[in-house]
């Protein structure tokens, strides 16, 4: 029998850790943050949180993370309390590269379009 509880628990992190960055996080530099994917381990200790970004800038990006970093203590304490499991398992978040893979694959594809 199939253990689906770790993509379970994932759908359900991203959905509070969506709505915690909306509602509880006033930090400007995690402002227009997009939650893409959540992925815990099968032990359900660690959960790798995607985002991205409507900027393309560097520099925003390097915010955003600095931002994430820095709240992480408070969405994991909000996280304890919004799920029913034993231990909140640790955050740790990345930018999410297949949102700017799939932006430049159109454009390449809009390029052999627009030579014929």
């Amino acid at each position: 029998m199939a253990n689906y509880r770790d993509r379970r628990l994932a759908q359900e992190i991203m959905r509070e850790v969506t709505d915690i960055l909306q509602k509880r996080i006033r930090d400007p530099r995690v402002q227009g943050i997009t939650i893409t994917d959540v992925t815990v381990t099968g032990d359900l200790q660690q959960a790798k949180i995607f985002y991205s970004l409507l900027s393309d800038k560097a520099s925003d990006s390097d915010k955003a993370q600095e931002g994430l970093d820095k709240a992480k203590g408070l969405i994991r304490k909000e996280l304890g309390s919004r799920l029913t499991t034993y231990k909140t398992p640790e955050l740790f978040f990345e930018k999410d590269a297949s949102v700017a893979y799939g932006s430049r694959i159109d454009q390449l594809i809009n390029e052999l379009n627009s030579e014929k």
